[in-house]
C-alpha cells in the first residue's frame, strides 16, 4: 500500500506552486533578468567604452540612434526588476517582523521605480536631443 503523506490536491502538485502561489515565477524572473543583464551590460559597456573621451554631442549623437536607445532602456528595465527582485528576497529573509518586513518591501519597491524612471528620463532626453 502506497502512503501519500502529502495534503496538497493532485493539480496543487502538478502546478508546483508552493503555498505563496507564486515562489516560482519570482525564481524564473529573477534568473531571466540575471541573464537579460549579462548580455544588456556588456552592450551598456561596450557604449560606454565607445563614448569615452568624446564630447557631449557624441554621446546624444549616439543615444539619437533608436536601437541604441532602445538597448539603453532595456538595460535599465531588466537592471531595476533584478534589483528589486533581489532586495525583495533579501528582505524576506532577514526582516523579521512583520511591519518592518512590509515597509522595507513598499520602499524597495519605489526606489527601484524612482531609479528607473530617473534613468529612463535620462536616456529619453538625450536620445530625443537634449
Amino acid at each position: 500500500m502506497l502512503s501519500n503523506s502529502s495534503m496538497r490536491t493532485p493539480l496543487a502538485r502538478v502546478r508546483g506552486l508552493g503555498s505563496a502561489k507564486s515562489g516560482t515565477g519570482h525564481f524564473w524572473l529573477q534568473r531571466v533578468t540575471a541573464l537579460a543583464n549579462v548580455i544588456l551590460t556588456l552592450i551598456f559597456v561596450g557604449i560606454v567604452i565607445a563614448l569615452v573621451g568624446k564630447p557631449y554631442p557624441a554621446a546624444v549623437a549616439l543615444l539619437s540612434h533608436p536601437l541604441v536607445a532602445i538597448l539603453m532602456l532595456l538595460f535599465i528595465l531588466s537592471a531595476c526588476i533584478h534589483m528589486r527582485l533581489g532586495m525583495q528576497v533579501i528582505i524576506e529573509d532577514y526582516v523579521h517582523a512583520e511591519f518592518p518586513k512590509i515597509l522595507a518591501v513598499i520602499g524597495n519597491t519605489f526606489f527601484a521605480i524612482v531609479v528607473g524612471a530617473a534613468s529612463v528620463y535620462a536616456v529619453l532626453k538625450l536620445s530625443f536631443g537634449g
